[in-house]
């Protein structure tokens, strides 16, 4: 689990970050080890180093430990606990070593106030943990109190039920927060006490795992710094409340009505009741629900005689329902029996250890639709056979650049033959697929031979890109005003993820006209996350909070993103959720416009903003509409009037008429970075965007 929490305590901001055998080492101010405490689904316990000494014999331990101040520490009425760890070290008996410790301590304050602190192992006021390595010792102060897997909600358990930092960590290398960050559902068949769809649900509630604990190691401790505390559970709060709000479907199901009384008790401690919902029954009863998820389970592991013949129909039952009826979901089973296995092939396997027993965590891809044999496709028309050679050269060109530069979403195709008037582009995830439009043809196009020239291309491609049928997308392009260009053109709600250097979004193929990344912004998105180190960052017409993902992982000191389409904030928050990017990232719905002024007035400033406004929207301001062209140079020294002193402004627009007036930008240097961020994969259409680098005269 190890690298497992070290991508979590980087994506809670927190750095440098060392992985060894035994735990995870950071450092930082004390407010990181209270995000850590908060926040970490993985670690067991967040231990402050208080002191390291030689420690080859007792008495060694006794001095070291003397030599610490302890009234900065703890009142000498207050109370004390000591754990003790030893590695290869010549001190075997760790319960005398933690007696060592407790004397050092006692002894002093005894000797300088006349009393000594009581022993309270349940919950002291100070909980020390004794490392002992080799010759050497070193001390720590418990932050966490407690073991953290104890999130509090847990009371009601079976028989050996896993620690609720183990199933996170399942839940984790099984991809749920991606999945559960498109919408995907979570199914247990074999639920239990329900610890795995509990984790889960605070998972995608974006809900932190020490919320609802009442007692904390630091409490007691006298470098206590309350403030700072208060301040991340009132950062949480909200975002915790709001996560709920949209909680995907999260189901479970036990033939064990003890089991089900269990886990109703346990989620209603954890503020899930009636967000979680647990049935009596067989799992052969269970079937899909709502948009594809992951179905995970923790089956027995069968370590009595004469259980194997049972759990072995039970894997193969198993299997049987997932193939049947998940077809597109996901699959993660943990296995303690590691000849036991589901009727499927693993895409991915991770060893975990449950208590000291080595288990196998197996990830399967369970297929949308059986395989088939496609009939022959019908012969090509002389064009259709240049289109096909076309399409097999771009393939080979710049998918070779593409995975060259570990680009996995590019344009493959951008009406290169001007009968074949679409643009094509790839995207590359767990699987592959294509979003194909057509440019609305000229009037003089006979609109029967447009139609034959488009239907060949349609049957074409899943040939040339060898994908199923289903994986591919086609809408018509053509020019939008107003509303209609936002306007949506389906239902079906499925996001898949894809990658773009270090960030991850989600993307949607069917609902909207475009998928929720634009591609030819690929370098400008690149050149924000170079830019933004040690600022604030503002992104206008957020969109989907590609840009924003980009500015968070870039290093910014916060980012702000303001789109008037509540849709497409929703949907920037998930791709910031997906990136672990949870807090210190506002998501404003606003006509921005507007917000610009109102920005000013409350003295808002930024190091870097990115303004991509649309080429026409509707607007309160501006005439009712906002014509990019005529409206832009207003647009911009609005904008400008929120940089920093140093601030720069990155302006893009998709209009290809656009003509930037020069005159507008009084006071303003303008650089010209359109053939900068033009990428590769859109070089043969180079007046696809335009883009510059704004700033005031003289920095000033």
């Amino acid at each position: 689990m190890e690298p497992l929490l070290a991508a979590e305590l980087r994506e809670l901001g927190v750095a440098p970050v060392q992985t060894d055998r035994a735990g995870v080492w950071f450092d930082g101010e004390l407010e990181a080890g209270y995000r850590a405490c908060l926040w970490s689904r993985c670690a067991s316990r967040i231990l402050l180093e208080l002191s390291r000494f030689p420690a080859s014999d007792p008495q060694e331990i006794y001095r070291g430990v003397g030599r610490i101040d302890w009234s900065a520490h703890l009142a000498p009425e207050g109370t004390l606990a000591v754990d003790c760890t030893a590695g290869k070290s010549p001190i075997t008996h760790t319960h005398f070593a933690a007696l060592k410790v407790k004397d050092a301590v006692a002894d002093q304050f005894r000797e300088g106030f006349g009393l000594r602190p009581s022993v309270d192992l349940d919950r002291p006021d100070l909980r020390l943990h004794l490392h002992l390595e080799g010759e050497e010792g070193t001390l720590s102060l418990n932050l966490a109190g407690e073991r953290l897997h104890r999130r509090g909600y847990r009371q009601e358990g079976l028989a050996a039920p896993l620690k609720e930092n183990l199933a996170a960590a399942i839940l984790m290398r099984a991809g749920w927060p991606a999945i559960a960050g498109g919408g995907g559902g979570l199914l247990d068949p074999l639920c239990g006490s329900g610890t795995l769809l509990i984790e889960g649900a605070l998972m995608a509630a974006q809900s932190p795992p020490g919320w609802g604990r009442g007692y904390w190691g630091f409490q007691g401790w006298k470098g206590h710094q309350p403030q700072n505390w208060e301040a991340l559970l009132a950062q949480a709060g909200p975002l915790r409340a709001a996560g709920l709000e949209r909680l995907p479907p999260i189901r479970g199901c036990d033939a064990d009505p003890r089991a089900i009384a269990a886990a109703r008790a346990n989620a209603a401690r954890a503020g899930l009741e009636g967000r979680v919902h647990f049935e009596q029954g067989a799992f052969t009863q269970m079937g899909p629900q709502g948009l594809p998820g992951l179905v995970v389970a923790n089956p027995p592991y069968g370590e009595r005689l004469g259980q194997e013949r049972e759990l072995a129909r039970l894997y193969l039952q198993l299997g049987q329902v997932l193939k049947e009826r998940f077809g597109g979901w996901q699959a993660a089973l943990f296995a303690g029996n590691a000849e036991l296995r589901l009727p499927l092939r693993p895409r991915r396997s991770y060893t975990l250890y449950n208590g000291p027993l080595r288990c196998r965590l197996l990830v399967y891809h369970l297929d949308a639709a059986p395989r088939q044999t496609l009939p022959p496709p019908p012969p090509l028309t002389p064009g259709g056979e240049m289109l096909r050679n076309r399409l097999k050269k771009n393939l080979r060109t710049l998918g070779r650049w593409a995975r060259r530069q570990g680009i996995t979403c590019y344009r493959l195709y951008d009406a290169d033959l001007p009968e074949y008037a679409l643009a094509v582009d790839v995207y590359r995830g767990d699987s592959t697929w294509a979003h194909v439009q057509e440019y609305q043809a000229p009037a003089e196009v006979e609109p029967a031979k447009a139609a034959s020239r488009r239907e060949e291309a349609l049957a074409l491609l899943p040939q040339v890109l060898e994908i199923p049928p289903a994986h591919l997308y086609f809408k018509l392009r053509q020019r939008q005003r107003g509303k209609a260009q936002y306007g949506k053109l389906g239902e079906a709600g499925l996001f898949h993820q894809v990658q773009e250097g270090p960030c991850r979004f989600l993307v949607n193929f069917a609902d909207y006209l475009d998928t929720g990344l634009f591609l030819d912004h690929r370098l400008t998105r690149a050149l924000i996350g170079e830019l933004v180190k040690g600022r604030c960052f503002l992104n206008l017409f957020g969109y989907t909070g590609t840009a924003t993902v980009h500015a968070a992982l870039g290093g910014a000191t916060g980012t702000t993103t303001v789109d008037l389409s509540r849709t497409y904030l929703d949907w920037a928050g998930r791709n910031l959720a997906l990136n672990g990017l949870e807090r210190g990232h506002e998501l404003v719905q606003a006509d921005c416009l507007e917000w610009l002024g109102q920005a000013r007035r409350e003295g808002r400033r930024y190091g870097l903003i990115f303004l991509d406004p649309p080429t026409f929207s509707n607007s309160k301001r501006m005439e009712e509409t906002l014509d990019i062209q005529r409206d832009h140079g207003e647009l911009i020294q609005g904008a400008v009037r929120l940089l920093d002193p140093e601030g720069v402004l990155l302006f893009s627009t998709n209009n290809r008429r656009f003509r930037l007036d020069q005159g507008a930008l009084a006071g303003l240097e303008a650089e010209d970075l359109s053939r900068r961020t033009l990428p590769e994969d859109f070089a043969r259409n180079p007046r696809i965007h335009q883009c510059w680098r704004i700033s005031r005269q003289g920095g000033a």
